[in-house]
């Protein structure tokens, strides 16, 4: 595990934080510290326009290849990247699915064709992705897809019926890569194929889903014949979990020292507050923010052991399947102290209705952390089974 950087690398830390300074201003000054988990959505647009710009800048998908529009950039140069965006309060990414897991995915497990087709849009901040995995009856038990995709042997592509859920930035998204059952009658992992298909056909219906924090950033997503290419599988029919399993694997990548930095943010946050309105002099409450600084620490030098042991393909290291378990309980504990330190002022809406302050925000979307992306439940049968080989939980 490497807790400091080379000089090589400490000049590549300053390149970019000398660029994010002197670009993250003027029509773009806004959108610091705006966007990402539970602000998502706060200006699309800009935020798009915003990514056009990291792009002319060479800043887009910094470690794929040169031959695909990266820059081969290293491990340590794509945490440094990850760490100065967040420290400059750069806006949460719009590309960030394209670039951070269908990236690597086709990378990884794509055809050349498929690559050469929507790798650039990525790169250039022009088509943007958002993830067709949940279902209704799917969500931290993925193998339960029932999400149907057909072959017409006449037509040459492939048909989809079924519905998905939780789909993050559906609205906004020009693709979706979508994962439903090719053999009817399979179950759990097999016959299941992983896919590439355009939001904008007649077959998709898009429905927000209104949450906690009055915004829609969640949709639901209903596919009634829609269709793909041919030539837009990753993969064979039947090959779709192991696809899967590497997207997962590469969603545990170098970002997550960024998500570290905002987690970083928010806490300095609390402490402001803490120190504007008393309540650092609580004992109790100093305690908890101290715990809170020991614990964020932890999550940075596991981080980093994480990286050291990802593979190529998004295969999981031991130490990252403890990653997910570990903030989201982390950080919905952070909500928590956020609405103590705010104390009675934590229940008032500033200007109106669902005009939360950030740590309102923060908070009511922490609830959340432990239930997207794998409940807690789910994490620790995760790390009994794979982790420790421990025999699998008793299934109905």
């Amino acid at each position: 595990m490497q807790l400091n950087f080379s000089a090589e690398n400490e000049q590549f830390r300053r390149e970019i934080a000398g660029w994010l300074e002197a670009n993250l201003c003027g029509e773009f000054e806004p959108l610091r510290g705006r966007g990402g988990p539970g602000d998502e959505h706060s200006y699309p647009e800009q935020r798009k326009a915003w990514e056009r710009e990291l792009a002319a800048g060479g800043w887009t998908c910094i470690g794929w290849p040169e031959s695909y529009g990266g820059r081969d950039a290293s491990i340590e140069q794509q945490v440094i990247f990850h760490e100065e965006y967040a420290r400059a309060g750069g806006p949460g990414r719009m590309g960030h699915i394209g670039e951070g897991l269908l990236g690597p995915t086709l990378l990884a497990f794509g055809s050349e064709a498929q690559r050469q087709r929507y790798l650039p849009g990525i790169r250039n901040g022009t088509e943007y992705w958002c993830q067709g995995y949940s279902e209704p009856g799917a969500g931290s038990d993925l193998a339960n897809v029932k999400t149907r995709a057909r072959f017409d042997q006449q037509r040459g592509r492939w048909l989809f019926d079924g519905q998905k859920t939780w789909t993050s930035n559906a609205l906004e998204s020009d693709f979706c890569f979508v994962l439903a059952r090719t053999e009817p009658g399979s179950s759990g992992h097999k016959g299941l194929g992983f896919f590439l298909l355009a939001m904008e056909q007649p077959g998709i219906e898009i429905r927000p889903i209104r949450q906690l924090t009055g915004t829609s950033e969640f949709n639901e997503v209903f596919f009634d014949a829609a269709e793909c290419a041919a030539e837009d599988i990753v993969g064979d029919p039947g090959d779709g979990w192991k696809v899967a399993m590497g997207v997962l694997g590469f969603e545990r990548g170098v970002s997550t020292l960024g998500q570290n930095l905002l987690f970083q943010n928010e806490l300095d946050e609390i402490v402001r507050r803490a120190k504007a309105n008393g309540a650092a002099r609580d004992p109790v409450l100093r305690q908890r923010i101290a715990d809170a600084h020991i614990g964020l620490r932890i999550l940075r030098c596991n981080c980093l052991r994480m990286l050291s042991g990802n593979a190529a393909d998004g295969t999981l290291s031991r130490e990252s399947m403890i990653y997910k378990l570990y903030w989201s309980t982390w950080h919905r504990n952070l909500g928590k102290l956020a609405m103590d330190v705010l104390g009675p002022e934590s229940e008032i809406l500033e200007d109106g209705p669902y005009q939360l302050n950030r740590l309102q925000s923060m908070y009511l979307f922490t609830r959340a952390d432990t239930i997207y992306g794998g409940t807690n439940q789910i994490q620790r049968n995760i790390i009994a089974e794979r982790a420790l080989g421990m025999p699998r939980e008793p299934r109905g």
